[in-house]
């Protein structure tokens, strides 16, 4: 079942699409010193806010928005901090869509993606 969502979020315009075995080494880049699941989600975490160029706009159920930040949130999982008008809202960054084109690091998202996938 899992390829199967893989295939679906692959194929999701503005969706980098990287082979297994280069995600398999972002992943053990960033969570090379990691204990447990938490500490490979900061590693990840960490990648993403060193190399994801924010902020970056994108369209949540139709309305466009601007990614400002991205958060740690319950469990670990991590969320973009994204703002219309005056509004804010927390997206989980597995389910944020991203603009073409894609935003400069947004590789790292495909990987966080992957890691979150083999759960």
């Amino acid at each position: 079942m899992k390829k199967i969502a893989a295939r679906k979020r692959a194929s999701a315009p503005g969706i980098i699409v990287l082979n297994k075995a280069r995600l398999a080494a972002m992943i053990a880049n960033a969570t090379v010193d990691a204990g447990n699941e938490a500490e490979q989600a900061l590693g990840l975490y960490t990648m993403l806010e060193e190399r994801l160029a924010l902020p970056f706009e994108t369209r949540i159920l139709g309305v466009k928005a601007t990614v400002e930040s991205l958060d740690l949130g319950a469990r670990d999982q991590v969320v973009a901090i994204c703002r219309r008008g005056l509004h804010r809202q927390r997206v989980a960054l597995a389910d944020l869509p991203l603009p073409t084109p894609t935003p400069e690091g947004s590789e790292w998202i495909e990987a966080y993606r992957e890691w979150i996938g083999s759960w």
